[in-house]
């Protein structure tokens, strides 16, 4: 029998990939959708200032995909994750090869989603995601 966090996992990791996915080729609709619309919900963006509530963290992710296109790649490699009744996290690494305003660049992010589930259905409810110590500057320009 799965355990709890691999029954998260299994539910939740293909629909968050398929969200990043679309989100960098300039469609936040999906990633939308997997987000609680309930407060509190909080994004520590890697390039955009904090972000709390959910006014504020969808119409980040507007600004993100305007800036975004081209997708040829990403993957999220999952380091650490575990589920609890109606809470979940993942800590990895997002790597990703993609126009940013219209520059191609390839970077990682380390990331970490927290999770609540609402009425049956996982919602991500913050993200914090920032570049490793050891990876370079991205070669695009991204806009705050």
């Amino acid at each position: 029998m799965p355990s709890p966090t691999d029954e998260f996992l299994a539910d939740m990791l293909p629909r968050q990939t398929a969200a990043e996915r679309a989100i960098h080729g300039g469609d936040a609709g999906p990633r939308t959708a997997l987000w609680s619309h309930a407060d509190p919900v909080s994004l520590f963006g890697a390039w955009l200032p904090v972000r709390t509530g959910w006014t504020e963290v969808s119409a980040a992710f507007e600004r993100v995909a305007d800036q975004f296109s081209d997708p040829l790649d990403y993957r999220f490699e999952v380091v650490a994750a575990g589920a609890s009744g109606d809470l979940a996290y993942t800590i990895g690494y997002e790597h990703n090869t993609v126009s940013v305003n219209g520059r191609p660049t390839t970077y990682t992010l380390r990331a970490t989603h927290v999770y609540r589930r609402e009425n049956g259905e996982w919602k991500i409810v913050h993200r914090h995601a920032d570049r490793p110590p050891d990876e370079p500057e991205p070669d695009a320009t991204f806009r705050r």
